[in-house]
């Protein structure tokens, strides 16, 4: 794609990378096929080619943002499978960001979608107000349909019916390994998942102790930045993940660490990105030494030696999350696990596609949400699965709240296949109790 930047705009180190992924885009339009937004609306203005023309204008020019080119930048879902796609290799990502930033900067919202960016912002990251607006939010969702606004209703409905306790092992702390060490690794305990999944960290630490890890939750680490970094809010996301990386240097320079460990996909993307995020910044060299230890869960258990057959036979259907099987090119990994503990593994058809969730899209887009969350629960329950599996809380959250079937994290089930307790939503299900499928 030929641009045409100013000198003067390229001194901008934002523009200089902008305009290396512009130019790399050669109009073929294999992006719009894989696209999710594009075949559920039709707009090319709703496909990354689409949505690169706006950026490309919009930042060429040095213009101030229109309501035109904002709605249809928020309707991407980040999703990625376009870079999946493209055969140019166009980094999407970091211009769909930058173009994010750039609007946050320079365009005036109306007062809804700047009063619900600034709760949610506000909120998410931070696990203690998070449980409590879910409390809040549980009071409020009998009432959920008379809510005017349907982002409102949203967030209403996300709602679990029974908050889980605080689990102490997200404190930080050490888990020594059994028997001989193999790893000593660093696990990120998130902000959102700790407050509506607990299930996940504990059956992660129990698993990875068990097959020789020193498991340390650091002191000083929590929210990677992603909820706020795709909403644009650079300068907040970069306050959170810059207690991370100092947090997990600190660990390097210390005891060590042979790896970060991740069991959050949607977060995974984002640090594997800080040395990106922070390449001109005075944290740049720790950064890019974070962002090459982090590695997803599956990643890790790929290095160990997980026992073979131990599981029940069962079908599991597979839930390939966008950010691990798009951001981060993990495809096969979760899949190879489970079969090797002795699993039945089935995919759904277009297991490409987003299932709706996307950090927050959800709650800021959730008509288009629910009509990709109605396409993957439906293609997931023709499989006839015992249990759904996945490896992201955000795909957790949007597909168990449309079906009956259990879904849990992939480490729950490796960890019940090779001596952990059972899945506890497995347990619930078993019980008759559906329309909580993750939550205790």
């Amino acid at each position: 794609m030929k641009t045409e930047f100013t000198a003067e705009q390229l001194k901008d180190p934002k523009i200089t990378r902008a305009n290396e992924i512009l130019r790399s885009c050669v109009h073929c339009g294999f992006c719009t096929a894989t696209c999710p937004t594009y075949q559920v609306l039709g707009d090319e203005l709703d496909s990354p080619r689409g949505r690169i023309y706006l950026i490309k204008d919009m930042l060429e020019n040095d213009r101030m943002p229109d309501a035109k080119t904002v709605k249809h930048i928020d309707r991407c879902l980040s999703c990625l499978a376009c870079m999946t796609t493209c055969p140019s290799g166009v980094h999407y990502m970091h211009l769909v960001d930058h173009a994010r930033e750039y609007i946050e900067e320079r365009y005036k919202r109306p007062i809804g979608d700047r009063a619900l960016r600034w709760i949610l912002a506000r909120i998410l990251p931070y696990p203690t107000r998070f449980r409590l607006a879910l409390l809040g939010a549980k009071i409020g969702r009998p009432f959920a349909r008379l809510m005017p606004d349907a982002r409102l209703r949203a967030m209403l409905e996300m709602a679990p019916k029974q908050v889980p306790a605080v689990s102490r092992n997200d404190d930080p702390q050490s888990f020594a390994p059994q028997g001989a060490r193999k790893k000593r690794v660093a696990l990120m305990t998130g902000c959102a998942q700790k407050a509506l999944n607990t299930d996940i960290n504990d059956a992660t630490i129990r698993l990875l102790t068990r097959l020789g890890c020193e498991v340390v939750v650091a002191e000083g680490a929590g929210c990677c930045g992603a909820l706020t970094h795709h909403m644009g809010k650079s300068d907040e996301s970069h306050r959170t993940a810059a207690r991370n990386i100092r947090a997990w240097a600190r660990e390097m320079d210390g005891g060590g660490l042979d790896a970060i460990v991740i069991n959050t996909s949607g977060c995974g993307t984002t640090v594997k990105d800080y040395g990106h995020m922070f390449r001109h910044d005075a944290l740049a060299k720790d950064a890019a030494r974070v962002s090459e230890i982090a590695m997803d869960v599956s990643e890790v258990l790929m290095q160990l030696d997980l026992p073979t057959g131990g599981a029940p036979a069962m079908t599991v259907a597979y839930h390939a999350a966008c950010s691990l099987q798009h951001g981060q090119q993990i495809k096969t990994f979760p899949k190879d696990l489970l079969k090797r503990a002795g699993f039945g593994v089935v995919e759904p058809a277009d297991s490409h596609l987003c299932c709706g969730s996307a950090g927050t899209y959800n709650l800021m887009q959730p008509e288009i949400s629910k009509q990709l969350k109605d396409r993957k629960v439906r293609t997931l329950e023709a499989k006839n699965p015992d249990v759904i599996a996945a490896g992201n809380i955000g795909c957790m959250m949007q597909i168990g709240s449309a079906t009956g079937v259990p879904i849990v994290h992939t480490v729950e089930l490796l960890d019940w296949a090779t001596g952990g307790p059972k899945p506890p939503a497995m347990e619930r299900a078993a019980q008759g109790m559906t329309g909580v499928p993750i939550l205790r």
